[in-house]
């Protein structure tokens, strides 16, 4: 006779054979495109207490099925059907014995982040061997960030506009220029070059195409690599000439121009050099007041003069400032560093030496650059580009989960700026000296943690931007 317990685990095994059309002989078991998957011919029988190897030998052999693996458990047996019969038929023959309590398929389960089959270097899947800043112990923890947004129906941070003001992005072809291999036109929604002061943002140094690709490159496509906000719309903002330079009046009329036309997150991966403050930009510092009035999200680089103060615009109160780690968790050796330092993000490189912490190893060989496609000396030659390494590639990470963090929803329909920007340093991943610190910020960027519905972070108390040096 069952125990209580054993009748209800029958009982709800039974409602989720029937419900699977399992337990019926007139439904079909078989794996189908889109059901659960089970390991083929496989059923998972669960014995009454008591019952003797010698009847599960008995059932079994009444069943026709065959014993496939090791038992799972003391009164469990793995059976194999036999060829022609289903795997509904089986389970049906093995629950007609009041022996057995339960007979189901021996299910799948699958890693729970989302892993794309972009194939990096080489075959399916190997992203994963050249994007450490995405995924494994020093990245932004990608895979289940990604999985976040898909369980919301938001994959990728759908729907967001995340402007990129930078040298333009590859993402027409039009006269020389050519679309990168893993952007398509649909990504992006129209841009401006304020260099050449037309509406075709074309990048000719192939830097604005590597920091778009960080944001948004396509994902899961088998080309090259992946886009941490992949489902995210692109607007190509061009301040930036091919030598990379670029002056605060496009700059600032870029941030406007984004703003109103419907960016919520905008990424500068630029900087002024070390000399200039607040009030030799008034433009640019009005028009990020501007931006951030419109309820959008900044981003920008925290320069890479090795310096003890954040440069500009990094530096300006409303922008989210981040520094770069390497591959070794440690601060980057170019890194600036500093009081209003806000997050720090995979940048790429050597370690810096910091005698306190243990991740930083400069007398190792250098971590690897960041990697995305992109191209060096032609506009129409896309690759894998060596030497990108920089706070210039650290910023979009942080622009990325920030458009994340909107399409999730975890903070509501449309999430204040500021908001956004308390999430996404609430949950940071703590390096150096614990809490805030200049060197690190509140720390490591973690998309996945930001994007998690269940986590719920308390504020972090940060020194007052208000107090930052100008």
């Amino acid at each position: 006779m069952h125990s209580p317990y054993s009748t209800r685990l029958l009982l709800a095994c039974l409602v989720a054979i029937a419900a699977l059309g399992i337990g019926s002989a007139t439904a079909s078991a078989e794996q189908t495109s889109g059901a659960a998957t089970y390991r083929p011919g496989e059923l998972i029988v669960g014995y009454a207490d008591g019952t003797t190897a010698v009847q599960q030998e008995s059932i079994q052999a009444a069943a026709d099925v065959v014993v496939a693996a090791a038992p799972p458990a003391p009164t469990t047996q793995v059976v194999e059907v036999q060829p022609g019969q289903s795997v509904a038929e089986a389970a049906s023959e093995l629950q007609s014995s009041g022996a057995v309590l339960y007979a189901v398929p021996n299910y799948i389960a699958h890693a729970s982040s989302y892993i794309p089959n972009d194939p990096g270097l080489g075959g399916a899947r190997n992203w994963r061997k050249v994007q450490w800043n995405f995924i494994g112990p020093a990245s932004v923890n990608a895979p289940d960030a990604w999985r976040n947004l898909a369980l919301v129906g938001k994959a990728g941070g759908k729907g967001v506009v995340v402007a990129v003001l930078d040298s333009g992005v590859a993402y027409e072809n039009r006269g020389i220029f050519r679309r990168s291999p893993d952007f398509l036109t649909s990504q992006f929604v129209p841009g401006y070059d304020f260099v050449d002061r037309d509406s075709h943002p074309n990048d000719g140094s192939g830097h604005g195409t590597f920091v778009a690709g960080v944001v948004a490159e396509r994902t899961n496509n088998g080309v090259s690599l992946t886009g941490l906000a992949y489902g995210a719309k692109l607007m190509a903002v061009r301040v930036l000439d091919d030598e990379g330079m670029g002056d605060a009046a496009d700059i600032a009329a870029g941030i406007r121009w984004a703003a109103s036309h419907g960016a919520k997150v905008i990424n500068l991966s630029l900087e002024f050099d070390m000399g200039v403050d607040a009030t030799q930009i008034p433009t640019v510092i009005g028009a990020i007041n501007y931006a951030r009035s419109r309820g959008v999200v900044i981003v920008a680089a925290s320069g890479n003069e090795a310096s003890q103060t954040v440069a500009y615009p990094a530096n300006a109160i409303g922008v989210i400032s981040v520094g770069a780690t390497t591959e070794h968790l440690c601060q980057a050796d170019y890194s600036n560093q500093g009081f209003g330092l806000d997050l720090v993000a995979p940048g790429g490189g050597s370690d810096a030496s910091v005698a306190t912490d243990p991740n930083c190893r400069p007398l190792d060989p250098p971590g690897s650059d960041v990697f995305q496609l992109t191209f060096k000396d032609s506009v129409k030659v896309f690759s894998l580009v060596p030497e990108f390494q920089g706070t210039s590639m650290s910023s979009p990470h942080v622009a990325a989960a920030a458009a994340l963090v909107i399409a999730s929803g975890v903070l509501g329909a449309k999430p204040s700026a500021a908001a956004v920007e308390r999430r996404l340093k609430a949950t940071a991943r703590d390096l150096g000296a614990p809490g805030y610190d200049d060197r690190y910020g509140y720390g490591l960027l973690d998309a996945a943690k930001a994007t998690a519905a269940a986590v719920k972070p308390a504020k972090p108390t940060e020194p007052a931007k208000s107090a930052r040096s100008r």
